[in-house]
């Protein structure tokens, strides 16, 4: 397959082939880019700053009971941000399906794209303003941030199989990731070196967070440029589309979105692929995201170890995403990702063995955890390219999205129950064994070859 074969139609064909490989690697490098750029939301934001601040805001404005009351309702003033990021998350579901429908319809992938990335990043900007007690406009703000965020990235993963062959998926999918966790790092560094040294710089710690958070956006909207110069829209395929079938619903109507998870049916080995990446990246995320509790509560850890943990995994995360990369360029994406859970699996044995108050083996915990990360995350996202229906990645990357968020609760909720039955945060870690043993059973029962002869695309030549 030549590489004019990967360029969307809506790019003109250059007169030689030096050409048509120099605009491909200009729109990789958009694509890349735009990884960069989003990813400071997720570290500086959702997985450092925005938690602690967001909760210390809303106990500002609770009652004697320490109740906070949006739209009425009592709740926790602790349990104010994840409440409100679970309720992004609810939202985020149909907004990514609706949205993907509306793209793969109108063409209008970058359009969209680069619009969601820029509400969001000024949604996160606004964040500068979380002053006393505005617990409201902080949730106000995360919502609509968290939202444009997952149905940009979900419009982001539609371009992947335009930009590159069947055998160089693997490849660019993980260099993506790559620029993704530089990006979202090297802000991260930056902002935490700025928080630890606010009181030379004459500011409090409150004002140094908003700082933070607003730097997040200002990121997300500098770097967005790079994609929205270097990406193709992608309308002139849709158009030839839509003219070939005049009688298909109206793009965005909910007639359309029915037919789209309708058809989706069509293709079960599709949805068995995606039913696996649903429970091992169900467990993926869990650790991530209850790693710091787990290095707090039961091994004693300070705030300082943990926050160079998370740098820690920011950084291996980068050369975890590359070599596998490289791995499954030599033995196939599919065994790779196997070989990862099992990756997995060891972490998790690690860190229930692991003795407490020992930084250093925490950090070694973070080491393994960055290593299998990015690439099972990236290598998931290439292998489930090749199992989409030509002109129909938007609406599909918007289910996987789906999986990769709107099934977030069955981890922590498993860990919960854990930690509530045995009152042991160990037990409750080695608990989420389940969703890569599963996850695995799944996938390796998955004929990817067949799969991918299933919905029409090209077999790459390892697997």
């Amino acid at each position: 397959m030549s590489t004019t074969d990967h360029l969307p139609d809506d790019v003109s064909s250059p007169p030689a082939a030096a050409d048509d490989g120099r605009a491909l690697r200009r729109m990789q490098f958009g694509w890349y880019i735009n990884d960069w750029a989003n990813a400071a939301f997720s570290a500086t934001v959702l997985t450092v700053f925005l938690g602690p601040y967001l909760t210390e805001v809303a106990k500002n404005a609770a009652d004697a009971s320490g109740d906070v009351h949006p739209l009425g309702l009592a709740i926790r003033a602790g349990s104010f941000f994840p409440y409100t990021v679970s309720f992004s998350v609810l939202i985020s579901v149909a907004a990514m399906l609706l949205t993907g429908t509306v793209a793969d319809r109108t063409g209008r992938h970058k359009e969209l794209m680069c619009g969601f990335a820029y509400v969001g990043a000024l949604a996160t900007m606004g964040m500068f303003f979380l002053g006393g007690d505005r617990y409201l406009l902080g949730g106000a703000l995360l919502v609509v941030a968290n939202i444009s965020y997952a149905v940009s990235v979900a419009l982001s993963y539609a371009y992947l199989p335009g930009l590159a062959a069947p055998d160089e998926r693997d490849a660019v999918s993980s260099k993506g990731w790559a620029y993704g966790y530089a990006g979202g790092g090297l802000l991260l560094i930056a902002n935490l070196a700025l928080f630890q040294g606010h009181e030379a710089l004459g500011l409090s710690s409150g004002t140094a967070v908003r700082i933070c958070l607003a730097s997040a956006g200002l990121w997300w909207a500098l770097f967005t440029i790079v994609p929205m110069l270097r990406l193709p829209s992608r309308a002139g395929v849709v158009r030839a589309r839509a003219e070939a079938a005049p009688d298909q619903p109206a793009a965005g109507s909910l007639r359309e979105l029915g037919r789209t998870l309708k058809s989706m049916r069509k293709h079960p080995l599709t949805l068995l692929y995606l039913a696996a990446f649903l429970c091992y990246n169900d467990g993926i995320q869990t650790v991530v995201s209850q790693a710091s509790l787990y290095g707090s509560e039961e091994l004693g850890m300070e705030q300082g170890t943990l926050v160079i943990a998370v740098l820690i995994v920011q950084i291996v995360a980068i050369g975890g995403a590359l070599l596998l990369g490289r791995i499954a360029q030599r033995h196939g994406a599919k065994k790779t990702i196997l070989g990862s859970l099992v990756g997995w699996v060891v972490t998790l044995a690690l860190g229930y063995f692991m003795p407490a108050h020992q930084p250093a083996w925490f950090y070694v915990l973070a080491c393994m955890i960055g290593l299998v990360l990015g690439g099972s995350q990236a290598l998931s996202r290439s292998l489930f390219s090749h199992l989409i229906p030509a002109g129909r990645e938007a609406e599909y990357f918007s289910l996987y999205k789906v999986s990769d968020r709107g099934t977030s609760w069955m981890g922590p909720l498993v860990f919960g129950l854990a930690y509530q039955v045995t009152g042991s945060y160990r037990s409750a870690i080695i608990s989420l064994l389940i969703f890569f043993v599963i996850g695995f059973a799944v996938l390796a029962k998955v004929p990817v070859r067949r799969a991918i002869e299933a919905v029409g695309n090209p077999v790459p030549e390892r697997l």
